[in-house]
């Protein structure tokens, strides 16, 4: 199972690690506390101090066509909010 799907990158989460060394994943929903630890520490090679998950609700869209409105939603996804050891850091942009 890959625990791991991938980084949320935004302003607010790039504001969270530059402030609190919180860094944020979208990961299965199957995906257990333990695992995303392991699974942070183990492909960034960062000491993890804590996990926070999150279940995010899917959001209501509508769109309109010819034959009128089409009503749906997106999915829903769970959210990890990482917490590394003070003094490291994760880099995204590393492989660019």
């Amino acid at each position: 199972m890959e625990v791991l799907i991938r980084p949320v990158i935004s302003e607010k989460t790039t504001e969270l690690s530059e402030d609190l060394n919180q860094y944020a994943f979208v990961v299965a929903k199957d995906a257990e506390k333990g695992q995303i630890k392991r699974a942070v520490e183990a492909r960034y090679g960062v000491k993890v101090v804590r996990v926070n998950t999150l279940i995010m609700a899917g959001k209501q869209k509508s769109r309109y066509t010819r034959s009128g409105v089409v009503s749906g939603s997106t999915g829903s996804y769970k959210k990890a909010l990482v917490t590394v050891a003070e003094g490291e850091m994760i880099d995204f942009y590393s492989n660019i």
